[in-house]
């Protein structure tokens, strides 16, 4: 029997969290069991268990994974309110709208999280904190702390515009939502 390299342990494990948070995005976290994550991954279920102690547990660590690169994706932004604008108009665009599997894990999950154990709730509430922060320095960067209220109305409007649009059948209608969304989020930047 091979033994495999610690380094090798450690892709696997982010090929499976990967491979899961575009599936969880895509078909809900309950409508994503192991056997189809695993499958999804190149992988047999008998190995889920050598990465992860649960679903919850994997679960918990693709919604950190999922707002990770979240943040990280703030430094490919223009510096400062452009920036912003440029956030606002990528996140409530069509395309975002209709790749649920490539897009936020908020907009996606934010139902499914709620309901979900502590410790997914906690991964979400460090990343969500982390993406108000980069909306608050990017908003006041001398006193971040000031814009903290205006960055969390930016995000829960961007999350709440694009869930909504997202639920509604009638394209053009969820083009308006999309819109009106769009300049609702600059008026509330500027």
């Amino acid at each position: 029997m091979a033994r495999y390299a610690k380094e090798h342990k450690q892709v696997t494990r982010q090929r499976i969290i990967e491979t899961a948070g575009h599936r969880f995005k895509q078909d809900g976290i309950d409508g994503s069991g192991i056997s189809t994550l695993m499958s999804d991954a190149g992988l047999t279920n008998g190995a889920f268990y050598a990465h992860f102690e649960s679903k919850d547990d994997l679960v918990a660590n693709v919604v950190a994974g999922e707002l990770r690169t979240q943040v990280e994706a703030f430094g490919t932004l223009r510096p400062g309110r452009p920036g912003l604008e440029d956030l606002v108009h990528q996140y409530l665009s069509p395309e975002h709208r209709d790749n649920p599997g490539l897009g936020c894990p908020s907009a996606a999950l934010l139902d499914e999280i709620s309901r979900c154990g502590d410790g997914t709730k906690q991964a979400y509430t460090d990343g969500a904190k982390a993406i108000v922060d980069e909306i608050a320095a990017r908003l006041t960067p001398e006193d971040p702390q000031s814009a903290r209220g205006t960055a969390i109305g930016l995000y829960t409007m961007m999350v709440g515009t694009l869930q909504l649009a997202r639920a509604l059948s009638d394209r053009k209608f969820a083009d308006e939502v999309l819109e009106q969304g769009i300049g609702n989020a600059l008026a509330l930047l500027r």
